[in-house]
């Protein structure tokens, strides 16, 4: 799937903290996806410093399923009951063109109606659909079902060619690896983006694709290459602070301003101007983090005017002020105060 471009998720608190995820697992799944999820949610990454979640898999009846793999089956033991207890309940990959039985469908609107978030992967999407709980939601799936997903739930607002759509209660992720990318996002909402690097760090992977929270575009953005842009967009993230105005960059690419502005949106899907606004918001995020430098500080470091321009920009795009989410997501240690 192509990478739209990062607008920073909304943060995500009217609930308790995520400590307890649930995986369902109907017959003829992908194990790709199954995979997907227990890697991302399952694995214990303590001595990392990521928290351990509770996490299990369930089904309507616990025992041998198959795979959408021929020869190849696997053993789970917990029942849709388990799914009563979860602050998340992920549904992998399910088979299309079959109906999805009225127990799990009951068992996805009980957890949704005591104020369980929900995530899709891949085809996951159609079962949410199925339970009614994508009417009159953003939502996605592979780009090559994105069509039959609009002809079955027309009351469903889907969005192609994302890597996933969070609509508050509910996340729809694309295909394959686009689910990863919708497992960090939950992660880096719930516990910052410090774990959310620590446990992409872990599984080989970008913390964090071009891609954000619930990205809407209306086409897909081609990678930088050599030959492009791709150089000039580095040198601008390894030097946020410096200049980066239309007139600046176009001079550093050779370009007039006007070829510039449109051959940079052709490449990014974007203006100039939100590209860089984006990673700067993105860089302070980490900033606060991982030290305790001031608010106006962190502004001059990451290329803001002031720290009023940081907190406008920051606050538009996290839903929080650069305080608060350094209070939520602080990972630097407290500073020292003299005793006396």
């Amino acid at each position: 799937m192509p990478g739209p471009i990062d607008f920073l998720p909304h943060l995500w608190h009217a609930g308790p903290v995520l400590t307890n995820v649930v995986c369902l697992a109907v017959d003829g799944l992908a194990p790709f996806e199954l995979g997907v999820v227990c890697e991302s949610f399952g694995l214990d990454r303590t001595a990392d410093g990521v928290p351990l979640l509770d996490f299990a898999v369930c089904t309507p009846r616990p025992g041998q399923m198959r795979t959408s793999i021929p020869g190849f089956s696997v053993a789970v033991e917990d029942g849709l009951e388990r799914m009563e207890s979860a602050d998340l309940v992920v549904v992998p990959a399910v088979p299309r063109g079959t109906t999805t039985e009225p127990a799990v469908l009951e068992a996805l609107r009980a957890a949704y109606q005591r104020g369980a978030r929900l995530l899709s992967v891949c085809s996951g999407a159609f079962a949410l659909g199925e339970a009614g709980l994508l009417d009159g939601r953003e939502c996605t799936t592979h780009w090559m079902y994105t069509g039959e997903l609009s002809a079955r739930f027309p009351e469903a607002r889907v969005v192609p060619e994302v890597l996933y759509v969070d609509a508050g209660q509910v996340v729809t992720s694309a295909g394959t690896a686009a689910g990863i990318d919708a497992c960090l996002h939950l992660w880096r909402q719930e516990y910052g983006a410090g774990i959310a690097g620590l446990i992409a760090r872990r599984m080989v992977v970008p913390p964090q694709r071009e891609g954000g929270q619930a990205q809407f575009i209306s086409r897909a953005v081609p990678e930088c290459t050599g030959e492009t842009l791709g150089p000039l967009l580095g040198w601008v993230l390894e030097n946020l602070a410096a200049d980066h105005s239309v007139e600046q960059l176009a001079r550093r690419a050779v370009m007039s301003p006007r070829t510039f502005a449109r051959r940079f949106r052709d490449e990014t899907g974007t203006t100039p101007h939100a590209w860089v606004t984006a990673h700067r918001v993105r860089a302070a995020e980490e900033l606060l983090e991982r030290t305790d430098l001031s608010v106006d500080r962190i502004a001059a470091e990451v290329g803001f005017v002031n720290a009023a321009t940081l907190r406008l920009h920051f606050t538009r795009a996290r839903g929080v002020s650069p305080q608060q989410y350094r209070r939520t997501f602080t990972l630097a240690p407290e500073p020292q105060r003299a005793a006396g």
